[in-house]
């Protein structure tokens, strides 16, 4: 026996040896092709790139390497080789690259403050990744943004992200040389998409203004540099000399090809290696290769999978004590020695020697012990694994409850008088959420934006609901997730979008709204298929019902609400085209007696009130500025931001249009068909008012709201025959859901019922 436990124990030995030879081989295999270079300097290449003929992939993973550059040899891309390669991964490049200012003052003759270039990596298969990497632009009063870019005609299809740079008005010389970007002199922000190829664009906030002002530097910086870069002490933001060079690091994302791995198997082009399984890009072309579990290596290299000895890395922890760990390929089990068995009296069933032989009636006793106990074990087993798992999401669930904000909601509803509105707002499941979605299927997606997706799903009880779904989440989000929710709990108006509840027991926060079928005002105005389906009617009407909403949030709701991110996006439209108001991740309280908020400029670029930049107080007449742009959209169809308009900005085209007295020049053409030239007029004379650059001179909402609202009820016959031109009418608006307004007060207008006469 004694000589069996010896053999037992040096077979144990010698395996041990040998997963260990194969262990240090494993660590130091090359990640690069067999026969070529493996190394430029300090990094490692990775195949499927490579230096020299045959060593890569193809010519869109040729790499070159200058051993003679000083201080270090210098690693380059093929395609990009004015940008130095800092270290690249199985999924990542990281490259240094750079980048001067632009500057914008020649621009001013062509009636333009802005100036842009189309900024790509690489061909394919590179792209800027959208996780790792963040929008910056740098210089004083400027705004930057980057678009997608339309390769067959060379035009931006549509603006995706941007931020405003300030400095108050004291120019660069004010900012501390060690500044962080944080809004003055620099700003930062995420972009929802990874991006091959786009449009950058860095401008002068005068775009808003209607005297051009060049008091502010003309130029600027917008790069995409790596999320930590922390470097903005190095760019002198007064631009003295515009020929600088400013360095930066980047991450380019990158894949195989532009097939699917179904389409590629078929081809016979596959570049997976063997123990290794194909991943489809979420972008819809082209694939990644990712080692199967229990192989470690480069999936790209015929053999780069190499299998990983679980027991040699865990130390042999992995199996209860006294049993012994044996390798697999992708795999490993545990068994006890010869000369051992399992003592159930002993805890995590310790090996203990056997000693002597046993008796025939105690092999039976064993024999039936051991065979109950092989088939209670896995029962055993599963059921400890279940409950395993259950800590483990009980235990994710509250780390993403505190991280989503669950903590800062308790405590505003502990410290707020309104808190119990907040305590009846449904708190779902992750798992009520993701079988609403099918799994937040991409099929399911109603639109998305620079913070995340709206999914459409169904709940258990069959109710429709639109689901809100973050990309990523900072301190920022969490304290706006946290503020919608706080703010929409507490309103019940018809013509704001009703929130149903949240979740914030997932990765990320997530809402749930009423579902609004008929997509945004913004879809249908500059959509041209939908254009047309919006009649003169249908666009007076959805005027009245979002002034409403207002004028209910400024002047009537137990609290003044500034919702601070007024747009034509922000509109919903059922299938009867009412208008609902949404999104209030930016909104604020504020009690009645205050007149503004001091605040960081955030919002929308077009629908920005130029009085709020400049100073960044937040007023109510900031909001009525945002209706405004919205009526402009309204009468005219056309965007906020056009670069094909000789006046970019519709405030500073429309106000012209009015002064110049050719407003029905630039109105869509569906307005000039089917409504009264009065009626028109004096709707645009609204929209004029509320685009005034001072707020003083702007109306309130309660006031527009009003105004709108008579201009449509004096077309209803009982109106006409029961006020004459010179009365004033009164009328209560209700906010239940019978209602045909959605504010709740009594308006008197000077503009009343004689508006239309007063109109020449």
């Amino acid at each position: 026996m004694a000589l069996q436990v010896i053999q037992v124990h040096l077979v144990t030995i010698i395996i041990s040896i040998i997963s260990l030879v194969f262990s240090l081989k494993e660590t130091k295999a090359s990640t690069a092709k067999p026969g070529c270079p493996e190394t430029c300097g300090n990094l490692a290449i990775v195949y499927p790139f490579g230096i020299g003929e045959g060593c890569y992939l193809d010519k869109r993973f040729e790499i070159t390497c200058n051993n003679y550059s000083n201080p270090h040899p210098v690693l380059r891309l093929d395609q990009k080789k004015e940008a130095e390669v800092l270290d690249m991964s199985l999924e990542h490049v990281r490259i240094r690259d750079w980048t001067s200012p632009l500057c914008y003052a020649n621009n001013a003759l062509e009636g333009k403050s802005y100036s842009q270039f189309t900024l790509a990596p690489p061909m394919e298969p590179f792209s800027y990744s959208h996780t790792e990497n963040k929008l910056i632009g740098i210089g004083c009063d400027i705004f930057a943004y980057i678009g997608d870019f339309h390769s067959t005609n060379s035009s931006i299809k549509n603006f995706i992200s941007g931020c405003v740079s300030v400095c108050n008005g004291q120019g660069w010389s004010w900012i501390d040389t060690n500044y962080s970007c944080s809004g003055i002199g620099c700003c930062q922000t995420t972009f929802p998409n990874d991006l091959p190829n786009f449009y950058v664009r860095v401008g002068n906030m005068s775009i808003w203004q209607e005297a051009r002002d060049w008091s502010s530097n003309q130029c600027g910086i917008v790069l995409i540099a790596e999320n930590n870069f922390s470097g903005f002490h190095q760019f002198d933001i007064s631009f003295s000399n515009q020929n600088m060079k400013y360095f930066y690091p980047a991450v380019l994302k990158w894949e195989i090809g532009n097939k699917s791995c179904h389409e590629t198997q078929k081809r016979g082009d596959y570049a997976c290696g063997r123990n290794s399984r194909c991943v489809n890009s979420k972008k819809g072309s082209g694939y990644r290769c990712l080692c199967n579990p229990g192989y470690r290596g480069n999936p790209y290299l015929p053999d780069g999978c190499i299998d990983v000895d679980e027991c040699m890395e865990s130390n042999n922890t992995l199996c209860q004590k006294g049993a012994v760990c044996t390798n697999t390929n992708g795999s490993y089990y545990c068994d006890c020695p010869s000369g051992y068995y399992r003592d159930d009296d002993k805890p995590e069933y310790e090996g203990v020697r056997n000693k002597g032989k046993l008796k025939p009636a105690l092999l039976v006793s064993s024999g039936i012990v051991v065979t109950l106990v092989l088939l209670i074990l896995p029962s055993i087993g599963f059921w400890l694994n279940q409950e395993l798992e259950k800590r483990k999401k009980s235990k994710l669930k509250q780390m993403s409850f505190k991280k989503n904000g669950g903590l800062l909601m308790q405590q505003q509803i502990s410290s707020s008088s309104i808190g119990s509105s907040v305590e009846k707002t449904t708190l779902y499941t992750i798992g009520e959420l993701e079988k609403a979605t099918d799994n937040f299927n991409a099929g399911r997606v109603l639109g998305k934006g620079g913070h995340g997706k709206v999914y459409k799903g169904m709940l258990l009880d069959g109710s429709i609901v639109a689901i809100k779904k973050s990309i990523v989440v900072d301190e920022r989000q969490v304290v706006e997730f946290i503020n919608e929710v706080f703010i929409l709990s507490q309103i019940n108006h018809r013509h704001i979008v009703k929130l149903l509840g949240c979740c914030l027991e997932s990765e990320v926060p997530l809402l749930a709204y009423e579902y609004i079928s008929n997509n945004t005002l913004s879809h249908h105005l500059h959509n041209e298929d939908h254009a047309s389906t919006l009649s003169w009617e249908k666009r007076l009407r959805i005027a009245d019902e979002i002034a409403g909403a207002l004028a209910y949030l400024h002047s009537y709701a137990s609290t003044a609400i500034f919702h601070r991110d007024i747009k034509s996006r922000n509109i919903l439209l059922d299938e009867n085209f009412r208008a609902v108001v949404s999104d209030f991740g930016l909104s604020r309280l504020i009690a009645h007696e205050k007149t503004h908020l001091s605040t960081l400029v955030q919002g929308t670029f077009g629908y920005l009130d130029p009085e709020y930049f400049r100073s960044g107080q937040f007023t109510d007449k900031s909001d009525v500025y945002g209706f405004g742009m919205i009526l402009a959209e309204l009468l005219t169809g056309e965007k906020v931001i056009c670069s094909s308009r000789s006046e970019e900005s519709l405030a500073i085209h429309f106000r012209l249009a009015m002064k110049q007295n050719c407003l029905f020049e630039i109105l869509d053409k569906v307005i000039v068909n089917e409504g009264q030239k009065k009626e028109i007029l004096a709707v645009a004379k609204i929209a004029k008012r509320c685009l005034k650059l001072s707020g003083k001179k702007r109306p309130a909402m309660k006031e527009i709201a009003a105004d709108l609202h008579q201009l449509r009820t004096m077309k209803q016959p009982s109106l006409q025959q029961t006020c004459q031109d010179n009365c004033s009418v009164s009328e209560r608006y209700s906010i239940s859901s019978a209602s045909t307004s959605a504010v709740t007060g009594v308006y008197t207008s000077r503009l009343g019922a004689s508006l239309l006469n007063h109109i020449p």
